[in-house]
Parts: structure tokens; sequence; C-alpha cells
């Protein structure tokens, strides 16, 4: 066992499996889509004959959702190597401090995203005192964003785990 392992325990070699990758990938995609289901539901649902309330999901609702869905493009567009060592191969000196700051900057849009909805839902729901099928507006927005959130967990780690087929050309 090598000294520098934080864990006494080794890692399961099942933990790099290409099919547990693969599960993962399609995983964070059906989270994702269900995420955005929810909130297309409830877009759609707000604005039918069926809808009693005058309450309507406007812009404001759809903010929180947008700085999610960024925060998940940009979290899972930087490779996890970038976030480790600094390379002088690539886009000059100071690669790592670069990508962990991009890295905080999508992890600080989904956060934001999700606070955000929760605060949709207490500001614009709750405090109103409206009944469930109008309170379900917000309540789904909050299920939307935390769905999109966790999908974006599901894909950073299940694209970002280490295979047999992957080199390490590094000298």
């Amino acid at each position: 066992m090598s000294s520098n392992r934080l864990f006494r325990f080794p890692k399961p070699e099942w933990i790099n499996s290409p099919n547990l990758r693969t599960a993962g990938v399609y995983t964070a995609g059906a989270l994702f889509s269900l995420g955005f289901f929810f909130f297309i539901d409830v877009s759609t649902y707000s604005r039918s004959w069926k809808n009693a309330s005058d309450v309507h999901i406007k812009f404001v609702d759809w903010i929180p959702g947008i700085c999610s869905a960024l925060g998940m493009l940009v979290i899972n567009s930087i490779e996890k190597t970038r976030l480790s060592a600094d390379s002088y191969s690539y886009s000059g000196t100071g690669v790592a401090w670069k990508a962990r700051l991009v890295l905080f900057l999508g992890f600080a849009l989904m956060a934001g995203g999700l606070a955000g909805s929760v605060a949709v839902l207490v500001l614009k729901y709750v405090v109103p005192e409206y009944s469930f099928p109008t309170l379900y507006f917000g309540i789904a927005n909050v299920v939307a964003n935390g769905l999109i959130m966790l999908s974006s967990v599901v894909l950073w780690v299940s694209q970002n785990m280490e295979d047999d087929y992957t080199y390490n050309l590094a000298l």
C-alpha cells in the first residue's frame, strides 16, 4: 500500500468499469431531462385552462433554471487533469488555478440557481399563502434545479473516472 493514500482501504476495481461510466452518463442525462420535464410541465400547466389561479410562470421563474443549466455546462466542460497539475503546454502558466476558478464559478452558478429557485418558491408562492396546485409551481422549480444539480455531479464523477484506456503521457 502506498504511503500517500488518504484511506486505508483500496479503491474497488468495479469503480473504473466502462459499463459503470456509461451507466453514469445515461443516469445523468435521465436526471437532467427529468428536471427539465418538471419545469416544462409546470410551465405549460400554468398557462392552461385548468389553472384556476391568476399566478403564472414568468421569466423570474426561468432564471434559476437557466443559471443551473449554464453551471452544468461550465462544470462539465473542464477536464479533471487540468485541476491537479500545471502544465506549460496549455495556455501558458497557471492552468490549474484558472481551471479551479472556472469550476468554482460553475458551482456558484448551480448553487445560485438552486438558491434562486428556493427564493422564488418562498417569495412568490409561500408568503402569499397559495394553495397546492399553485404552490406546485414553486416546488417543481426547486425539484428541477435540484435534479439538474444532481445530474451535473453524476456526470462529473462518471466522466472523470480513470479507466484502462487512458494513458499518462507525462514524463
